[in-house]
């Protein structure tokens, strides 16, 4: 029989990292960012708490992040580690050995229960080419809809579903030569993201949209669906 691994201690700390997506690092994959993520971890030589098993992997839990292309302020992980550090020293270490651009903002103890489920809404803002009142008309007319259904290709085919309900705070005002949409998304499964919206705007309306819209997440956490504000998760 194959000799079993030996078994790892648990971690004795844990620690929630949020950092940013800016510049051209917003088109780094999740795929990439956990490659640059361990390779910084491994050059800053942090004392990781390692699974069980034939092949251990560092504790490293990630959450809720954006899609490629997205710039975001609040991207989160967390990590468990061997021994018990100042999270002060963890950020210091991290923001010498990531990329600038994807900058970490802050680091905090874990207070415990799962990050995931603390990440229930995300605030956007999206930049559109596009005139600032056909805009305005094609919002109003996507919140007075009781559905709007769209469809993208996910891992799974392509998949039909309604996005209408994910939104909950929806503006644009003018911006630049283009304007700007504020938007407040609730989580849901499967997950709506900025696009979708404009896709669905889009299929509602005569809106065009020209180019590539940028996307900013400013924030992302505990969403309050009453007055649309979202909470900061590493207070939580």
């Amino acid at each position: 029989m194959r000799e079993q691994p030996e078994q790892q201690a648990p971690p004795v700390q844990r620690l929630r990292i949020r950092y940013a997506k800016r510049g051209r690092l917003r088109f780094t994959s999740h795929r990439d960012f956990s490659r640059a993520f361990e390779r910084a971890i491994f050059r800053a030589r942090l004392p990781m708490a390692y699974s069980s098993g034939f092949n251990p992997h560092p504790r490293i839990s990630y959450a809720g992040a954006s899609p490629t292309g997205a710039a975001s302020e609040a991207e989160y992980v967390e990590i468990g580690l061997a021994q018990v550090v100042d999270p002060a020293a963890i950020h210091a270490l991290l923001v010498e050995a990531l990329p600038v651009g994807l900058d970490v903002l802050e680091v905090v103890e874990s207070a415990g229960g799962s990050l995931a489920d603390l990440l229930t809404g995300s605030h956007w803002l999206v930049d559109l080419a596009a005139d600032p009142d056909v805009c305005a008309a094609a919002v109003a007319t996507f919140l007075a809809a009781e559905s709007v259904t769209v469809e993208r290709m996910t891992k799974k085919g392509l998949r039909e579903f309604d996005c209408r309900s994910a939104v909950i705070a929806l503006s644009a005002a003018a911006h630049g030569d283009g304007t700007r949409l504020d938007l407040v998304l609730r989580h849901a499964v499967p997950a709506v993201r900025p696009d979708d919206v404009l896709t669905g705007l889009g299929a509602l309306t005569d809106l065009v949209i020209t180019g590539s819209p940028l996307l900013t997440r400013l924030a992302q956490g505990p969403l309050d669906a009453a007055t649309g504000e979202i909470g900061d998760p590493l207070k939580d």
